[in-house]
């Protein structure tokens, strides 16, 4: 029930524009007394275009005695929007920014619940045909129909053609599979936490990041996740519990109001930081018309950034941290990092992460190259910024720098960084059917 509760929640809030379009030519339905908004767009999501409202008592009733009035509102919007399908009222919102249609589905496998081989394997049943491990960002390019890879970089990513849609499919609403784009997957990866770490997520809503943190540490250890809005650590709560993560614990709170000498996080050695910013570069969640950020508004975003990481890196057993942003401006990037750094002085450098990675941070300063970038032209991804800072002097118990190898052979054994040689994968014992 509770898979099915989030599916339902996850497709609402996936229809949400068109749900509010059917209500807005559906006066009667708003106008009845006590129906909260959220609610009234889960009925009639599910009326329409679910499984056809399996509640029973006042909501399902009120629901059908609208049923004629919003079923007209739908075919009216199709033939306004020239669409046949209802999947197809979505495609004007994701085909508004260029580029997105170039960027491939990329699926996570949760390893906290399933193994690689495993979802291939499944995927192969369903009749896709499986083309082995990338070579190149050339052949994920060249992906078409029911083809799928293995990425070229990441060793749990698997690569489908754009806009393959995976969320009625079994492994997604079972938590097996997550649904992440690759560039979104890189700050966890190489923060490479070891496994019984304690790390904190500090602006973690809504948990793609955290789930994949807690999949790294193989649920061994402790990650505190923050997050202002209520309601994004409700949702964020929901999904992982059904991704399987154990040993987290959700706080509603400003990242910035946390004590970082509180003894609770005396043990936090990793800190993945991915503060609000623009999202410029987010392809598929903005329409491109929209204006692009004042320069005020970067200028207040920046100074935000820059506060939020000095205040994360002071807490005094950390030993490395990922800052990353959705952003594609200079000053919410490589400005915000040089910026910190220089106030740090000799506690923290700058690790040149992923070496053949081929986006490298733009030339703000001296060393800025170490930082990654990612972009739907370049690496078929979201816009994107990583850098990977760590601690100097005694007590620096990692790496200087994270090995070029992480690109050839990057499967992690349990306690070592990105980029180790691994042991033989086993296979694990719940298997998908």
């Amino acid at each position: 029930h509770v898979r099915q509760l989030y599916a339902l929640v996850s497709e609402t809030l996936r229809y949400s524009p068109v749900l509010e379009k059917l209500l807005a030519g559906a006066a009667p339905l708003q106008a009845e007394k006590k129906l909260p908004p959220q609610l009234a767009k889960v009925l009639v999501y599910d009326l329409l275009f679910g499984k056809g409202l399996k509640c029973g008592g006042r909501w399902k009733a009120l629901a059908r005695r609208h049923r004629a009035r919003l079923e007209a509102e739908l075919a009216r919007l199709k033939v306004q929007q020239k669409v046949s399908r209802n999947e197809d009222l979505l495609a004007p919102v994701q085909a508004a920014s260029p580029g997105a249609s170039q960027v491939p589905r990329y699926v996570r496998v949760n390893t906290l619940k399933t193994c690689v081989d495993d979802v291939i394997d499944f995927f192969k049943r369903q009749g896709y045909a499986y083309l082995g491990k990338a070579a190149s960002v050339q052949e994920l390019r060249a992906l078409s129909g029911k083809k799928f890879l293995l990425d070229l970089h990441l060793p749990e990513l698997l690569v489908f053609p754009p806009q393959t849609d995976f969320h009625d499919n079994l492994l997604y609403t079972s938590g097996h599979i997550i649904l992440q784009d690759k560039a979104s997957c890189l700050p966890a990866f190489l923060l490479g936490p070891a496994a019984g770490s304690h790390v904190i997520d500090a602006c973690a809503a809504p948990g793609n990041k955290t789930s994949h943190l807690a999949a790294i540490l193989k649920n061994k250890g402790q990650i505190f996740a923050f997050d202002v809005d209520t309601k994004r650590l409700a949702t964020m709560n929901t999904m992982l519990m059904r991704a399987g993560v154990t040993g987290f614990q959700l706080a509603q709170q400003d990242f910035l109001t946390v004590d970082p000498r509180d003894p609770k996080y005396g043990k936090v050695t990793y800190i993945l930081l991915d503060p609000s910013c623009s999202g410029s570069g987010m392809v598929n969640r903005v329409p491109r018309e929209e204006a692009a950020p004042s320069a005020e508004r970067l200028q207040a975003l920046a100074g935000f950034q820059r506060k939020v990481l000095s205040h994360a890196l002071s807490f005094p057993a950390l030993r490395r941290l990922v800052y990353s942003t959705c952003s594609l401006h200079r000053e919410e990037n490589e400005d915000v990092v040089h910026a910190v750094l220089q106030e740090q002085g000799s506690a923290f450098r700058l690790v040149n992460a992923f070496p053949s990675w081929p986006c490298r941070g733009v030339a703000a300063f001296p060393g800025a190259e170490s930082c990654l970038r990612a972009s739907p032209a370049d690496t078929l991804t979201h816009g994107f910024f990583v850098a990977v800072l760590e601690r100097l002097g005694e007590g620096a118990a990692v790496p200087s720098s994270l090995p070029a190898a992480a690109e050839e052979n990057p499967q992690r054994r349990e306690g070592t960084e990105p980029g180790a040689v691994p042991k033989k994968r086993k296979r694990k014992k719940q298997r998908v059917k």
